[in-house]
């Protein structure tokens, strides 16, 4: 086990691969950990440096009380870099990892080179509707919105036909710690990235799912138009977490993104 002592938290990370290999950093979305990338990672090419971490609050990294600000998770994902010594990654997140990987790529160029948005966009929501989700979270749990969270993430398809692995997603949203979950919903709700990603120059992929009930294709194909030169790639057939109902495909479409940056 791989763990980062951050000062106020500590955080879980895998560092695999090749240790001299060039770096590619995976962030997971919310509601789930480093667990999300498993079938990416298995189908990538050799030779790369893959580190995958936990969000502050999710997973085995530490769950601090209180509202979170994206300004402390893109911290966390700089300090472990830092600590790491890892400059010019490909930094891949998706939905709040997302968020995270254009606010690390704005503060801090040297360590970014190129950027994969995954299911994700520069706001997400409003603060009303997050809100709302935190009210009944503190109510009744977040089992009180899992069928309508695990709804989005996933195709009609997949939740009908894959109802094995459906269970386990599920048991992983629900385990989620409740200050976690809370702490990064008051993150996005309080996070507008367009002016700071509309200045971004960098390679940047955008990837959706066409069945995304939480980031729509069009609303990651808006974000990813703020960044002149982006490539949007659609996986039909996926929501949310395409990276989960179609990994092969989503492993493809990343492996030649780095190709096409010469990151391999």
């Amino acid at each position: 086990m791989q763990i980062a002592d951050l000062g106020k938290i500590r955080l879980h990370y895998r560092d695999e691969g090749d240790p001299q290999g060039l770096p590619v950093i995976f962030s997971n979305s919310l509601g789930t950990d480093l667990r999300l990338w498993d079938g990416v990672v298995s189908h990538m090419p050799d030779g790369l440096r893959i580190i995958r971490y936990d969000t502050r609050g999710h997973g085995l990294t530490s769950a601090p009380d209180g509202a979170y600000f994206m300004g402390d998770l893109v911290q966390d994902a700089a300090q472990l870099l830092d600590q790491l010594g890892v400059k010019n990654c490909v930094f891949a997140g998706l939905s709040i990892g997302g968020m995270i990987a254009q606010g690390l790529a704005a503060e801090r160029p040297d360590l970014v080179r190129a950027l994969v948005l995954s299911n994700t966009a520069a706001k997400i929501g409003t603060p009303q509707m997050w809100q709302e989700r935190m009210d009944s979270i503190r109510t009744g749990g977040i089992a009180a919105l899992e069928e309508s969270i695990l709804t989005r993430w996933f195709s009609e398809s997949f939740r009908r036909e894959r109802a094995v692995e459906l269970s386990g997603w599920r048991n992983m949203l629900c385990r989620t710690p409740l200050p976690g979950y809370l702490g990064c919903c008051a993150a996005i709700s309080e996070t507008d990235l367009y002016d700071s990603t509309a200045r971004l120059r960098l390679p940047t992929l955008a990837i959706a799912g066409a069945e995304d009930g939480s980031t729509p294709p069009d609303l990651v194909r808006e974000t990813a138009d703020l960044v002149p030169g982006s490539k949007f790639r659609l996986i039909r057939g996926a929501g949310h977490l395409p990276c989960v109902e179609a990994p092969a495909e989503y492993a493809a479409i990343l492996a030649e993104f780095l190709k096409e940056i010469g990151h391999v």
